[in-house]
């Protein structure tokens, strides 16, 4: 199949991607009423946590980057900390050497999404003239939820394949099988509690989830079941605006969200890139894919060894991205073999979007529950599932991420805006773990370098690198549509080559949109997830 003939979706007022169709129709439609892309990405993020509910959550975590004609892109950073409560000694006591997967003692970090939204309404406000009310900006979510929405097959392959260890956490069953089974794919997934929810922050304001009502309905709930988070983190948790981090690129200037983000892999990624890549280059052959993954070792190698906590931090991720740094670290790759790999981080389910209005606004957002449902605990009285987050840190105090009362904890979630000098503006990114980084490689690299269309960038094969998706293998993943040649030379190369299937959600879900300078659009979404690209 020749990938890059395949067409994007084109348009000429604005444009929105996500990974479910609904959500981004939702953005879309808020756009036809006059709203900017920030109010669209809001009435976006409200329907997917409705409506893809395994892979996000209103109790997980979010990060936007924001670019406008102009002016500088801003970064917000909706994560949330470790409990106050949630010590290495409350772990030990309870006879626990790792913090778990699941249940109330996963959910020990605070949930940043809404805040997130909060701080993005209130920057569009300020900065944009933004006036649809958050009414109008929930109301599909508050649709969908009471009255329900048809089940994907990747929530229901999900719940299936998860069931025996989320059923016994309290609340999952209740809210997500049906009549005791996993759901099948096309019946209707309701969620009354949460229209509820999002009835109340539009009536109550986005700020009542963390000092209101509502706070004080989840801390009591949060504290019945046995979870660290309690009203206090809540009272103090704020969404914060960070300036992006900045890679020059030969083509451009390509930003992303920095620590405690992998944003700096992502950038280092396409850095190392820029200067081993080649015109000649097949972008589904096997010397490019070498090439992305070794630059991919390198990036993880730096992640694993500096990013947490910026508080906790040393290195300088302005130095890492100079010329110098990344000449040097391209340097070290060999086209003629494959270096040694260790271990990867493993999974995440994660969402990720854009959205550019008419106005030239651009929107890069992600929106998280780590594992799939998280914790699996779903808030009796407002059900929300809450995330499992800080399962990421270490019971050890010598670690890399040590559990730590007010610690922000490791996020691979890191949205990817691009400016080119040509005067193309692109939103891109990927959900999955280690996954993100090199889907947003692969999909970069295919328009920028070598002109693809966002649309066959992101249905060409992609490769994974490492664990995901519950893997426990480290090896390189393929998709089979590589052609068997390429998969023979990466062989050859020195790589441990499994094969997966033809279109694998393990390879996550991409989506892109290019604004040209000519004010028209293109866009593209992910056949492996169930999304769509909406524009006029």
């Amino acid at each position: 199949m020749s990938f890059h003939t395949l067409n994007p979706l084109r348009g000429t007022h604005g444009m929105a991607v996500a990974p479910h169709s609904l959500a981004a129709q939702s953005a879309l439609a808020v756009l036809r009423d006059g709203g900017n892309a920030v109010e669209a990405m809001i009435a976006a993020a409200a329907t997917i946590a409705t409506v893809y509910p395994h892979m996000n959550s209103i109790g997980g975590d979010g990060f936007w980057l924001i670019s406008r004609p102009g002016a500088a892109p801003v970064g917000i950073e909706a994560c949330g900390a470790a409990a106050l409560g949630a010590t290495i000694e409350r772990y030990r006591e309870q006879g626990l050497t790792t913090i778990p997967a699941r249940g109330p003692m996963a959910a020990n970090t605070v949930a940043g999404t809404i805040s997130g939204w909060h701080a993005a309404q209130q920057w569009s406000r300020d900065t944009l003239g933004g006036r649809l009310p958050l009414s109008r900006l929930l109301a599909d979510a508050i649709d969908y939820a009471a009255h329900g929405v048809p089940v994907t097959a990747s929530q229901a392959r999900c719940v299936a394949a998860k069931r025996t260890e989320l059923e016994p956490v309290a609340g999952f069953a209740d809210a997500f099988l049906d009549n005791g089974a996993a759901p099948s794919t096309g019946t209707r997934f309701v969620a009354p509690r949460l229209a509820a929810t999002f009835e109340h922050l539009a009536r109550a304001g986005l700020d009542d989830f963390y000092r209101g009502d509502l706070a004080r309905s989840i801390a009591a709930d949060l504290a019945a079941l046995g979870s660290p988070v309690a009203l206090a983190d809540l009272e103090r948790h704020q969404a914060r605006q960070r300036t992006p981090l900045a890679l020059a690129h030969s083509l451009g200037t390509v930003y992303n969200m920095p620590p405690p983000t992998q944003g700096l892999v992502s950038l280092l990624i396409l850095g190392i890139l820029d200067r081993i890549l080649t015109p000649g280059m097949d972008p589904t052959g096997a010397a490019y894919v070498h090439a992305c993954v070794e630059a991919t070792k390198l990036a993880f190698e730096v992640r694993d060894a500096h990013i947490t906590d910026p508080l906790h931090m040393t290195l300088d991720t302005e130095a890492t991205l100079s010329p110098h740094a990344l000449d040097a670290m391209a340097a070290r790759i060999s086209m003629q073999r494959a270096a040694p790999w260790g271990a990867g981080r493993g999974p995440a389910d994660t969402v990720w979007m854009g959205v550019i209005d008419g106005d030239g606004v651009a929107v890069s957002f992600i929106q998280s529950i780590y594992h799939e449902f998280g914790s699996g605990l779903v808030l009796p009285n407002s059900g929300i599932n809450w995330q499992n987050r800080g399962c990421s840190f270490s019971l050890d105090p010598a670690a890399r991420n040590p559990l730590m009362p007010g610690r922000l904890p490791f996020h691979t979630l890191n949205p990817a805006l691009a400016r080119f000098a040509d005067g193309r503006t692109m939103v891109y990114g990927n959900m999955g773990g280690d996954g993100q980084p090199q889907s947003q490689s692969a999909v970069f690299s295919r328009i920028a370098h070598f002109g693809w269309n966002p649309q066959a960038a992101i249905a060409a094969p992609r490769w994974l690198l490492g664990r995901t998706w519950g893997q426990s293998s480290d090896s390189l993943k393929l998709e089979s549509r590589f052609s068997p040649a390429t998969v023979d030379a990466l062989r050859a190369l020195g790589h441990e080559v499994e094969i997966l299937g033809d279109f694998d959600e393990a390879m996550g879900h991409a989506g892109a949109i290019v604004h040209h300078p000519n004010g028209l659009f293109e866009a593209g979404a992910d056949l492996r997830s169930d999304g769509a690209a909406a524009g006029w």
